[in-house]
């Protein structure tokens, strides 16, 4: 028989705040390798779409534009010919990366491969 524990609702606590708005962002599928990728160095849209396997081209033009309005990276566009755009972090974009670096360590050890989470329709 299960044993109930009554509490008062101090005792329940909430996500923080930042957690909340950071997994809104980042939670979405194929932000994170994205700004992995840029964490390393400024990327072309065709190179970071080779650089993200299985993203479509909508999809990464959406994310980009997400990025850029959360302040994480800039748009900058090379008058060529041929024209070209260069996505780069920002400051407060390349401050992701020790976090980054964490994360893949972590799941390094915790996630095994082949696991649940690497189907192509995502968990």
């Amino acid at each position: 028989m299960a044993v109930e524990q009554a509490h008062g609702t101090e005792a329940c606590r909430k996500v923080d705040g930042g957690i909340t708005r950071v997994f809104q962002l980042l939670g979405k599928r194929w932000t994170g390798p994205i700004v992995a990728v840029l964490v390393e160095q400024p990327a072309y849209f065709a190179d970071l779409r080779r650089a993200v396997p299985g993203i479509s081209e909508r999809m990464l033009s959406d994310r980009l534009t997400e990025l850029g309005a959360a302040g994480l990276l800039v748009r900058e566009v090379d008058e060529g010919p041929p024209l070209r755009v260069t996505y780069r972090l920002t400051e407060s974009g390349a401050a992701l990366g020790p976090a980054l670096k964490e994360l893949g360590k972590w799941a390094e050890t915790h996630l095994p491969e082949g696991g649940p989470c690497t189907e192509p329709t995502g968990c």
